[in-house]
């Protein structure tokens, strides 16, 4: 193993163990298991070759250690919930092919730029689509957790209690529906049939996951893209043309996970509102203790539009900030959406991740 490999393990190892040994309660789940795109990534992409990556300062500005490769500030969403739980940071998985087994805590498989569908994300270079995500996750159980547990009931307890976070479909409409100089769906799609076409998508994998034994799953809705600063160019207003093709989506994923309760024995799923959460957190930002609902914390590319340009010193309060940069929000905001998810009553239904735990 060469020096800088030796020492991105270490580094990995370092942010992981941290976190472990801060625990003193048992944890409320085994594990948590994470798969979606850069709203939940905590480094895999360090680890591929794209352009996208959030490597570099001043992203994970609020980590000791700097950058992780989260695409925001410090704590992403999945990160509080971990917390919740009492578990630690889940790892990136790819990370864990620099040395050492994966952990029976958890792993976290999300890419940035990528979607639901394979093709998405790929002008940026290489990115994990849902389905290689599930397909690592296959391996893990196969490869890594059968060898912790003795028999197959054991592990299928342990994935049955084990709490799955799904977080995916921005970057197919960012990053391929609203691009058609790059992919040519907005041409053989109406925006009715694209969302029909994510979520038949969406479902598959969801029902792989299950087959490999998740019981308890939280899907998270897409947000309001059209609110995003890299579409509303400075403007106070959103795009609500590309709002309302998220919502159609949105409708479809909501009643795909419906029908998947009811078809799928012993399952229990929980839908993240998260649009409804973004929009009035752009409309209300004060109701979150936000005060800025338009402009990136960092400093960016093409003029508060796109990511952040490394190196630049951010704003001073990016506790008050809804956004980070131009596609992703600060930790302040992800600590909201955990926080109403495991806590609350209206944004992750029917029932919050707290109920989910003891179900």
């Amino acid at each position: 193993m060469g020096f800088c490999t030796t020492l991105l393990f270490a580094y990995y190892y370092q942010l992981f163990a941290v976190v472990v040994l801060s625990l003193d309660e048992p944890p409320l789940a085994p594990a948590l298991y994470v798969m979606g795109d850069s709203l939940l990534d905590s480094g895999n992409n360090n680890l591929l070759p794209t352009f996208a990556r959030a490597n570099f300062l001043p992203y994970g500005t609020n980590f000791a250690t700097g950058a992780t490769g989260r695409f925001t500030n410090g704590r992403t969403a999945a990160d509080f919930i971990a917390e919740f739980l009492g578990l630690p940071f889940p790892p990136p998985y790819l990370g864990r092919w620099l040395g050492g087994s994966a952990p029976v805590t958890g792993m976290n498989y999300a890419s940035g730029s990528c979607g639901i569908l394979r093709e998405t994300g790929s002008d940026l270079g290489k990115c994990l689509s849902i389905a290689e995500q599930v397909n690592m996750f296959n391996q893990t159980v196969e490869m890594e957790l059968s060898r912790h547990y003795k028999s197959s009931e054991e592990l299928s307890d342990y994935l049955s209690k084990s709490i799955f976070l799904i977080a995916i479909g921005n970057n197919d409409y960012i990053n391929n529906y609203l691009l058609p100089s790059v992919y040519n769906t907005s041409r053989t799609h109406s925006p009715a049939s694209f969302a029909e076409l994510l979520a038949n998508a969406l479902v598959v994998q969801i029902q792989r996951l299950y087959e490999i034994g998740a019981r308890k799953i939280v899907v998270f809705e897409i947000g309001p893209i059209g609110c995003l600063p890299s579409f509303k160019h400075r403007n106070e207003t959103c795009v609500e043309e590309y709002n309302q093709l998220v919502v159609l989506f949105n409708q479809q994923l909501g009643d795909a996970l419906r029908n998947l309760s009811t078809a799928l024995r012993e399952s229990q799923f929980v839908l993240g509102h998260g649009y409804s959460l973004g929009y009035d957190t752009f409309k209300s930002p004060s109701t979150y203790g936000l005060t800025d609902p338009n402009n990136p914390c960092c400093v960016t590319w093409r003029e508060g539009t796109s990511v952040c340009i490394p190196e630049m010193k951010p704003c001073v309060d990016a506790d008050k900030h809804y956004f980070w940069d131009g596609y992703h929000a600060t930790e302040a905001f992800y600590r909201t959406v955990a926080t109403l998810c495991v806590n609350g009553t209206s944004v992750c239904l029917p029932k919050n991740i707290k109920d989910l735990v003891r179900a």
